[in-house]
């Protein structure tokens, strides 16, 4: 077992879209050193393709350069992929189809077609396929469908092929053989997290049968250790354990320190993701809430707005950012209210594909106008937790924020006002992060050092005079999603008791 000195040294892998980053960390959080590889991909309309060949030869480079220079051997590592993300390999874990990437698109009639096979189990879970899930591209792959891209979903047909996630290929390449999944990862392909097998009826009914489904095992379970052909190419001891991972979003907020029954982490980057842990699976009759079994078998319910920061960028490219925070400071609240769509359609807390940006009332200049953005985005937040608490959630302690949004104090504190919850934001929180916490966990680590490895960078206050000048504002906001015919009436009226 490691131990908590300086000799402990845990490796996190993130596969992330634009690029491989690799942390190693000691306990106390300190960084011994850090690595990151480009990636590119095939983006055409809705299709969205990378070469598993890549993840490979960037997660070498990335993980000789996190592991150069260390004292002691890393003790563990774990992996992180891309939610959705899947392909075919062979038995030997060769790729026989491509790899479709999570926000491909292209499978669109095929996730009707799943909803409809496993109605009975995802209304039970909670669950609505999307097209983004690994499910409806597995159909896609094995049909004789749209093989617009030239690579042909006809190539992955064959039968015995396994299913793969990203994740899976980067493992089973640093054990040097095809290893299990972990749930996480397998959720979006159709695992069953509840009776914790995969759903052969509903598989065999979409034309899947015919495929290799991995063995399933909890994050934080050990998977092997590190081949000798892996060892040569990474810098990596052969004795080094390979733990099972979780999605990116999974692992950022394990990164956040949002671990206990209760806690939330709120990630605030282009969109905005809300992620947090209860006891039992959150039951979700609209579906736009999916929940992941965590490594103590507690569950991290979690789901993704399309409002977020993202809105900045469009309204205000190329501003001066900091200044804007300071003269939103003196409007609160802002004299209009923004709905903060980063694209069309809405899919957390409610789904409504023709949802858009509004704004009510007129912005007096263009600081009110970014204080109604920032304030809009603080409210969908606000909305979020209303959200979960009706449907039985606890929201306890500190709200972690983490995102780039994070790196304004201004909207850190507005948040925290909006929602009255205190909030932290922790130091260096990302998904690489949350994977040597993980690993460190599936080496045998106590609780404690595990703890230590997320550091607090800052902790905010809400300021109860702020939230009660908004409380207006959030049911203002609520009243017109509802009249909208956007959000559900049973939704806006808890909101509104809230608020």
């Amino acid at each position: 077992m490691a131990t908590a000195d300086d000799d402990g040294v845990w490796l996190g892998i993130d596969l992330g879209t634009q690029s491989v980053r690799a942390l190693a960390v000691a306990s106390g959080g300190r960084v011994r050193g850090q690595g990151s590889a480009p990636l590119t991909g095939t983006r055409d309309g809705k299709r969205h393709e990378q070469l598993p060949a890549d993840w490979w030869s960037a997660t070498v480079d990335a993980v000789r350069q996190a592991v150069r220079g260390l004292a002691a051997p890393v003790d563990a590592l774990a992996v992180c992929g891309t939610s959705g993300t899947v392909l075919l390999t062979d038995a030997k874990g060769e790729p026989v189809s491509p790899a479709l990437m999570y926000d491909d698109g292209r499978a669109v009639q095929e996730s009707r077609r799943a909803q409809e096979a496993g109605e009975e189990l995802w209304r039970e879970l909670g669950q609505r396929i999307q097209p983004s899930w690994a499910l409806a591209k597995l159909v896609w792959l094995t049909e004789d469908g749209d093989s617009g891209s030239g690579s042909g979903p006809q190539t992955g047909a064959q039968a015995g092929a396994r299913v793969c996630h990203q994740a899976d290929f980067v493992t089973s390449r640093l054990v040097g053989r095809p290893v299990a999944t972990d749930s996480s990862h397998a959720l979006k392909s159709g695992y069953d997290t509840r009776r914790r097998a995969w759903p052969v009826d509903v598989l065999d009914a979409l034309g899947l049968g015919g495929l290799t489904f991995p063995d399933v095992v909890l994050p934080g379970n050990v998977l092997g250790t590190v081949g000798a052909a892996a060892a040569k190419e990474t810098g990596l001891s052969p004795s080094t354990r390979v733990i099972a991972g979780m999605t990116d979003g999974c692992a950022a907020q394990l990164g956040s320190g949002a671990w206990e029954v209760g806690r939330w982490n709120s990630v605030l980057g282009t969109t905005l993701v809300i992620k947090g842990v209860t006891a039992e699976p959150l039951h979700d009759p609209a579906g736009v809430l999916y929940n992941h079994l965590s490594p103590d078998s507690t569950w991290l319910p979690g789901g993704a707005s399309s409002a977020g920061a993202g809105v900045l960028t469009t309204a205000f490219p190329g501003a001066d950012l900091p200044a804007l925070d300071r003269a939103a400071a003196a409007r609160e609240p802002a004299g209009a209210i923004t709905y903060p769509l980063v694209s069309r359609g809405e899919r957390f807390p409610f789904l409504a594909p023709d949802a858009e940006l509004f704004t009510l009332g007129t912005p007096a200049d263009d600081a009110d106008r970014y204080a109604s953005l920032l304030q809009g985005v603080a409210l969908v937040e606000r909305l979020c937790l209303a959200y979960v608490r009706q449907l039985g959630a606890r929201v306890e302690g500190p709200v972690a924020f983490t995102g780039g949004a994070t790196r304004s104090a201004y909207w850190n504190q507005l948040r925290a006002d909006v929602l009255g919850r205190p909030a932290t934001v922790p130091e260096g929180a990302g998904s690489a992060l949350g994977m040597a916490v993980l690993a460190a966990r599936g080496a045998g680590v106590p609780r404690d050092t595990l703890r230590s490895m997320v550091r607090v960078a800052e902790e905010v206050a809400p300021r109860d005079a702020v939230k009660e000048r908004f409380d207006g504002v959030f049911v203002a906001l609520v009243d017109e999603l509802a009249r909208r015919g956007w959000l559900p009436e049973e939704t806006a009226r808890y909101a509104r008791e809230e608020g």
